[in-house]
């Protein structure tokens, strides 16, 4: 039966009176919501947060440092397992870590064994989800906005093992978690008057101001705009 070929370039063919494809393009959204976010995710998202898009950036760059990146080289998450918030959330819910004393999650981040910081912190998330995979997962911090597990349902994940998929499936979902979570937190508000202590309050907790978060915050939003002007 020969086949024939649709207005987007498909070949078909036709079978008692119904149109088969025998291929398909790639669905266009998900080729662009792979790989690093672009500024169109960046400016598209902000759109319809009502901010603006270089006062996204500077949280990026405050929590990612200078690779603004959700993902590692080899392609891993971003994360930091927090062994006092895995301890804390294990003793509310009645876990006993005694039996995993030696557990690679429970000791000090081990750079040299595993070669660079997130390698380690892998190696301990691994080891904490062996343990109890829901407290390993709300223990860890996660993607280019650093947003703690145990704040799932905020993002508007399912459950903490949808969370933690969407967070390892890609930059957009990160942002996407990213952009429920302060819309459910009532901190769209203070992103959209760039009051930056403020937001630092609810989002790096009581000790923003010591660490400086929200003067750090203002000078990256001060970078991210300028650049936005030039481009």
């Amino acid at each position: 039966m020969p086949e024939e070929y649709d207005s987007l370039g498909r070949s078909f063919t036709v079978i008692n009176g119904d149109t088969i494809h025998t291929s398909f393009l790639p669905d266009p959204s998900a080729i662009r919501h792979t790989g690093p976010l672009t500024e169109a995710d960046y400016q598209s998202v902000a759109k319809q947060l009502g901010v603006e898009a270089a006062a996204i950036h500077a949280i990026v760059a405050i929590e990612t440092g200078k690779n603004h990146r959700g993902f590692n080289p080899s392609g891993s998450t971003v994360i930091n397992f927090d062994l006092p918030v895995f301890k804390r959330a294990a003793a509310r819910k009645g876990i006993n870590l005694a039996p995993h004393a030696k557990s690679t999650a429970l000791q000090s981040v081990n750079i040299a064994k595993y070669g660079d910081q997130q390698a380690a912190q892998h190696a301990r998330l691994e080891a904490a989800m062996a343990i109890d995979s829901i407290t390993a997962i709300e223990s860890t911090f996660w993607g280019m906005f650093q947003i703690g597990g145990f704040n799932w349902k905020l993002c508007g994940a399912k459950s903490p093992a949808d969370f933690a998929d969407r967070m390892n499936r890609s930059e957009y979902d990160q942002l996407l978690l990213f952009a429920n979570y302060i819309r459910n937190t009532g901190l769209l508000t203070h992103l959209r008057d760039k009051n930056w202590a403020a937001f630092a309050r609810i989002y790096n907790g009581p000790s923003y101001a010591a660490r400086k978060y929200h003067t750090r915050m203002a000078t990256a939003y001060k970078k991210a705009k300028t650049t936005e002007t030039h481009k």
